[in-house]
């Protein structure tokens, strides 16, 4: 039985991106969805979404009153790929700097896999950022993993599939998590869960159009959503 597919992303003022990511996620020539959920982004990058609605029925715009996060972003096209019966879920950026060419690499992992991550740091991965933000991130990851003992190499990427049949356990309300470190408590609830996290790899080429959505103070509150979690897991034992 062929299986349903949901590629989804959160916007907010993409205007100079949002024409060539969904162009190059046609130009796969997958059978597959594509859910973009949009928070009434000033520069209107929801009436591009729009148009390319109305031509194509694979393409499915959620606009939003108000910028309500990206968590929230996430958890309802997770609530969204239920509800409408698909089997796979992958997210990712709309910002250019995850290649769609990985989808079909997400697809044939996720057959046998209920969690599949883009990695920048495992062999053959690589992370094209400047010099500062790779440095960050590289240690950071390193932190992350070392803290809370979770053998996987990649926690703050968006780029990552969910096979719903296996996910059973998985709800994605329970993440608590605003903002950026949403990925990292996800990865967290998925090891909990006692789901394999498999890691594939992926070039990460920085945007070029658009400016970075990322907080000053997201380094801050992903520490201490960190240690929240380091607590939470050893009171929970």
């Amino acid at each position: 039985m062929e299986k349903r597919i949901l590629i989804f992303t959160a916007t907010y003022n993409e205007i100079d991106n949002i024409n060539t990511f969904l162009d190059n996620i046609e130009k796969l020539k997958i059978k597959l969805d594509i859910l973009i959920i949009d928070d009434n982004s000033p520069d209107k990058t929801w009436e591009t979404v729009e148009k390319y609605s109305s031509l194509n029925k694979n393409i499915f715009l959620i606009k939003r009153k108000k910028k309500e996060g990206l968590d929230t972003a996430h958890k309802l096209a997770f609530k969204f790929a239920r509800e409408k019966k698909y089997n796979y879920l992958i997210t990712m950026d709309a910002d250019l700097s995850h290649n769609p060419e990985v989808i079909p690499k997400f697809i044939k992992n996720l057959k046998n896999n209920p969690f599949v991550i883009g990695s920048r740091y495992i062999k053959h991965g690589k992370n094209k950022t400047n010099f500062y933000r790779f440095l960050l991130s590289y240690f950071g990851n390193k932190f992350i993993k070392f803290v809370l003992k979770i053998n996987c190499s990649e926690f703050t990427t968006s780029y990552r599939g969910f096979n719903l049949d296996i996910l059973k356990k998985l709800d994605i309300k329970d993440v608590k998590a605003r903002g950026y470190s949403f990925f990292m408590e996800t990865i967290f609830l998925i090891h909990k869960n006692g789901y394999f996290i498999k890691e594939i790899p992926i070039i990460f080429e920085d945007r070029t159009k658009g400016s970075s959505k990322i907080p000053k103070t997201e380094m801050l509150r992903t520490l201490k959503n960190l240690f929240y979690l380091k607590f939470k897991n050893k009171n929970d034992k």
